[in-house]
Parts: C-alpha cells; structure tokens; sequence
C-alpha cells in the first residue's frame, strides 16, 4: 500500500533507462545476504553483526545514518542560531542608521549573515537544509569505480523518484485549508459547546481542546485536528501568557493526545494508515483495540495535568476576564455565513477524501483559492509560508527516513512484545512514527501468511498479532516526545512557535510529553488486548 510519503517498498522503484533500482537494498536483499553468511558462519547472526554484513554491503548506510543523526542534533540547537539571528539583525540596523543609498522600491538593506542564521534556525528547515550534504555524498558514494559523477546523479535522481511525498503535499493543504477562518469558526463554536459547561474558562476551553480536538483527529485527519487544536490554544490559551513550564507541558500534551487520538479509525494516523491494508486493521479493529485505551490515556493525562495547574488556571481566569474587559466596547467582524462555512467544510473532507491522489487534492485546493478569493470579505488572508514550512520538513524527513531502515528493521525484528514496545516508542522520537510502521510491515516476523503463503494460526498468529499491536502502539505512544515523531507535530510548532520566543526547546517538549507518554504507556500495555 503506497501512502502517506514514507518511506516506501523498494520493489516500487525503477531504476535509471527503466531497469529496477538496487538501491537502497531492499530487506529481501539482506535477508538473503544474512541467510548465506549465517550459514558460512554456522550460526544465527547476532544483531550487531547483522549490521555490521549490512553497513559492510553498502558503506553508504552508516554516511546516510551520520547525516540523519546530525540534522537531529541540529534541531537542538536552533534556538542558539535564531539567537545568533537577532543579534545580528540587531548589529545590521545600527549599522545602517545613517546610510544614503537607496534600493529598490525603497526597501531597507537586509541582512544576508541574520538571514542565514535565522533559516539555520528554523526547525522546519532543518532536514531540507540536510539534504544537501546526503545528496552530494549519494552521488560520490554512487559513482562508478571509473569515477563517473554520473552514475551518482542517476542514482540520486532515481532515490527521490522512489520516495512518495504524497503526505507533505497532503499536509500543506490541509493546513492551509483547516486554518481558514470559517473551518476555524465552526470548530471554535462547537469546542464552545462543550467549554460552556464549564462557563468558557480558560480551563474549560483548555479541557475541550486538548481532549475533543485529538479524538476529532480520527475523523479529520491528525493534521487538520492539530492545525485546528494549535490555532484555538493558541487565542484561548497561549495568548494568555501561562507560566513556561506550563506552556510546555500543555505542548507536550497536545502531540501526544494528537498522536493517540487518530486512532479510532483505520485512515486518520499515518502510522496507522501504513500498515492497516497489510495487516486487517479495520475499524472495528482499531477502536476495539487502540481507540478506547488511547480516550482513556487521553483523558487521565489532561486530568492530571489540570490538577497540577489548578492554581496557575485561577490567575489565567483572572487575565481572561481583564481582556473580555478592554476588548468589551470594539466592533467584532461578521461571521462567515453558514453556506460559506459549508463550502470549506465541503473543501476539508474533498481533501481528506482524495488523500492518495495528489493530482485531485492539489486541483481541489486551486478552488479553494478561488473561492476565498470570491469571498475575500469573509476570510483571513491564506497563509502558506508555515504549511509550506512544515510541508519542506516532512519531505526532508521522508528522504532521510527512506535511508534509515538499514539498521530500523533488524532492531525491530531483535524484539519480542514489551522490548518492541518500549524500543518502538525510543524510536519513534527519533524517526517518523509512520516509517517505523512502515518498516515494521516489511519485518517477516510481523508477517500473518507464513513463507507459502498460508495464513497463520495458533501460537504464531498470536505471536504475529502482539507484535503488530506493540509496534503501532508504541509508535502512536511516542508521537509527542519530539517534533519529527510524528507527521502533524511540525503544524503544530509553526503556529505555537511565537508564544514561545519565536523558537520551541526540544528539551522543554520532551519533559513536556514525557508524562502523558507513560500514561499512554500503561494504558496500551497493561490493559489486556
């Protein structure tokens, strides 16, 4: 099943002049080099051999897996680098007080050093800005022994028509789409329904958010539930200034709620969505066994969280009433009409519906232009740099990501229920959580059929069912702890990012996560499935 733009089968690809490409190896051709080197050696490889025979079958793996690990490390620190920005946005102004040129249209000179440090310091950017370096060593790596560049290039060039960015492309629209001002009204009086049992205080509003909006992402899609649920903390919450540390955990609990809450369906979580068709996952399914732990995870980690902030939400009530207060004499907008709401509700499910054909969603989105345009009055000007952002993050991570499962898969595959489990959500924080799925699908041991192709029973289905139910249980239970686990996370930073300095602390989100994180740990491991 080819979908959401990760990474995909290797028997997908064509190679250069239409011959199949070899690379990256496929996990058939590992198995069969592991399977001769286990017999030469007379036992079964370790795991630490299995990688070594398979950095040794292509050296460009390890290259591949350093330059991944670094664009990580990066993501760490580009809060320095936007520092480094300012400073020297600060440092060009001075400098140019009393300057007499004049520019184009009358533009003020810019910066090019606080530019650069400032794009070093997008998180969004980081993996595109990565690529460079793998894409130039991939043809080095790649070239003949002749020393041809051009067997390199050819080599690059059929990678990246391998990939499928069929997700980012979904994400940019849908983002563009959700965060509209009549998807966002309608959104916001139906949160306002169930905020008013508790008299629409910011815990009340902060309660409906962080638990409907998730659970609407098994409906909507994840990003179109985060896109929404950031925009709405973001003017009922965040524009209230909370503590830091509360500021970061109601962070952390909105990607892993996020994360959790696509599962009561079978085509609403990427990581989900990779594997459903393979392994039988329906919906009956994933609600039987994912949708009801992931509510109740959901539910005690906002629970708690709001007993621990009880205090700092009576103060936060207090600011609330002070800006109902200023804000009591000024003339609101006109709502968007019903009808207008309904053509841009018309849009989102077209776009969530054509999911898997670009060509349809992407025309889809071209009406949407125009009809805002039509109905410029009604609506907030679109705004695609933070979709086009996040859309560049996801197809830098896809491109990564298709490189890593040289090492993914047999960590995988070395794992029994419990460790798989815990070793899935590590992972996860690490990689995409779909491509840790996807990877766990081309894994023999979660294989159904047997190798003629019989379905299994007894005592190894039960084996090959724990172990898809403890893949995708950890990888939707590890999607909060960082920005690149889980697809609709670089959605929610982009429209989060300015409460938070201009730039989100990957430490701070991760002790942010880290308590719903084991909450959802109990929830899918100790209840029985």
């Amino acid at each position: 099943m080819l979908c959401c733009g990760l990474p995909l089968a290797h028997a997908a690809g064509g190679g250069h002049g239409g011959e199949p490409s070899n690379f990256p190896l496929s996990e058939e051709a590992y198995a069969e080099m592991e399977s001769k080197e286990a017999e030469a050696l007379g036992h079964e490889l370790t795991l630490m051999e299995t990688l070594q025979l398979r950095a040794k079958a292509d050296p460009f793996n390890v290259f591949a897996t350093v330059i991944f690990l670094l664009a990580v490390a990066h993501t760490f620190v580009a809060a320095k680098f936007n520092k480094m920005a300012h400073d020297y946005e600060h440092a060009h102004k001075e400098s140019i007080k009393n300057h007499d040129y004049v520019y184009v249209d009358g533009k003020e000179p810019v910066s090019l050093r606080a530019t650069l440090f400032h794009f070093l310091g997008e998180v969004e950017a980081i993996f595109g800005i990565w690529l460079v370096p793998l894409l130039i060593g991939m043809i080095f790596f790649k070239a003949d022994a002749g020393g041809s560049l051009l067997d390199g290039w050819h080599s690059v060039t059929d990678y990246i028509d391998g990939r499928n960015y069929t997700e980012p492309m979904f994400v940019v629209i849908i983002m563009a789409i959700a965060s509209s001002r009549p998807v966002i009204q309608i959104a916001e009086s139906c949160l306002k329904l169930v905020a008013g049992i508790g008299k629409q205080s910011p815990a009340a509003w902060w309660f409906s958010i962080l638990i409907i909006g998730p659970l609407l992402g098994s409906f909507i899609t994840e990003p179109a539930a985060m896109t929404i649920a950031a925009m709405l903390l973001g003017q009922r919450f965040y524009a209230l200034e909370p503590s830091n540390k509360f500021k970061y955990a109601t962070l952390g609990l909105l990607f892993v709620n996020i994360s959790v809450g696509g599962t009561l369906t079978h085509f609403a979580a990427p990581p989900v969505l990779m594997v459903a068709s393979k392994w039988g996952f329906d919906m009956s399914f994933m609600f039987l066994h994912f949708g009801d732990r992931a509510v109740l995870g959901i539910v005690v980690s906002t629970l708690l969280f709001y007993f621990f902030f009880k205090k700092e939400f009576a103060a936060l009530a207090e600011k609330a009433r002070q800006r109902a207060a200023r804000a009591g004499d000024e003339s609101k907008p006109e709502p968007a009409p019903k009808w207008i709401v309904g053509v841009h509700l018309g849009f989102v499910a077209w776009t969530v519906l054509t999911l898997h054909h670009p060509a349809m969603f992407v025309g889809g989105f071209l009406f949407f232009i125009a009809f805002t345009m039509a109905t410029h009055h009604h609506q907030y000007d679109i705004k695609l740099k933070g979709p086009l952002l996040v859309g560049f993050f996801l197809a830098g991570l896809v491109t990564h990501g298709g490189l890593q499962g040289w090492w993914i898969a047999p960590v995988l595959s070395s794992l029994t229920e419990v460790p798989l489990f815990i070793g899935a959500t590590i992972l996860t924080a690490f990689n995409d959580n779909a491509a840790i799925t996807y990877l766990a699908s081309q894994v023999p041991a979660f294989y159904q059929l047997d190798l003629h192709g019989a379905m299994k029973t007894g005592e190894a289905l039960e084996v090959a069912r724990s172990l898809q139910f403890a893949v995708v249980a950890g990888a939707v239970t590890g999607g909060g702890l960082t920005v690149i686990a889980n697809a609709p996370n670089p959605a929610g930073q982009s429209i989060l990012s300015k409460h938070f300095g201009g730039a989100i602390s990957p430490l701070g989100l991760f002790l942010g996560a880290c308590i719903p994180t084991i909450i959802m740990a109990i929830c899918f491991m100790v209840i029985p499935h």
